[in-house]
């Protein structure tokens, strides 16, 4: 049976996303990405340079024709600066697609939803394709959806942390009622939790630090390809019931 992501008429050959921050070079970026074998890259406009291309450029490493580039406003902490940098973003020819990202807390890093949800607005209106970056709340991701993000993006545990997936019924409630695909972005410590957040049914995830962080990121980056690929397989496949007592594995009848 197929299995495509298609968001806003885009085809995702990867349900992996990875992110470009926290690397050694951007030589070490480009072998992470190759071994994730994902297709999208996120970065964050404030902090990489995508955009110069007169100074030592991410896009010198990896081909734009090849992967999807996903700007991100990761280190804005106000609307107005969200949308100066999706716009810059835009104007420079990288993409109309956008991770939004509007902080509240420095100490956190969770997301100031208010925010969030009146950025989203504008630059839906404007055509962007939004993804944005939120909590755990399902009230705040319908209100996304409203607000013509194009997919919702809850955090799994707090950004860098890999926590894994805290609240993993606070995501359920977001899949069922959700029109749009959910992406868990932020808390993926390691390749069992993203497999975690692909059996409960998120369309995708987007791992940064899990990797990053990781003592062979190239290695961690092949292990979160295999562990999103599995637990895909496992959602589509139906896990069995949680049950108190022992089933038996053979049957019973006709036992000598």
């Amino acid at each position: 049976m197929e299995d495509r992501l298609v968001i806003k008429g885009i085809e995702f050959r990867s349900r992996l996303w990875v992110g470009t921050g926290k690397y050694r070079d951007f030589e070490e970026t480009k072998n992470v990405i190759e071994a994730s074998g994902s297709d999208v890259v996120t970065v964050a406009v404030r902090r990489v340079n995508i955009i110069d291309r007169k100074s030592e450029n991410l896009l010198d490493y990896i081909d734009p024709k090849k992967y999807k580039i996903l700007p991100n406003t990761a280190g804005c902490y106000t609307v107005e600066d969200a949308l100066r940098y999706s716009r810059l973003a835009r104007e420079a020819g990288i993409s109309d697609l956008i991770k939004l990202e509007v902080i509240g807390d420095e100490k956190t890093l969770f997301p100031d939803t208010i925010g969030l949800l009146k950025a989203t607005e504008i630059l839906s209106k404007e055509g962007f394709v939004v993804f944005p970056y939120t909590n755990d709340d399902p009230i705040m991701a319908k209100r996304l959806e409203d607000a013509g993000a194009a997919a919702v993006m809850p955090l799994g545990a707090p950004i860098g942390s890999g926590l894994g997936i805290r609240n993993p019924y606070n995501i359920r409630i977001i899949l069922e009622a959700a029109k749009v695909p959910v992406i868990v972005d932020a808390g993926v410590g390691t390749a069992s939790d993203a497999t975690i957040a692909m059996e409960l049914g998120c369309d995708a995830a987007l791992i940064n630090t899990g990797i990053a962080g990781a003592r062979d990121p190239v290695v961690m980056a092949s292990a979160m390809k295999h562990a999103v690929v599995a637990g895909r397989l496992a959602f589509r496949a139906g896990r069995i019931p949680k049950k108190l007592y022992a089933t038996a594995s053979s049957p019973i009848e006709g036992m000598l």
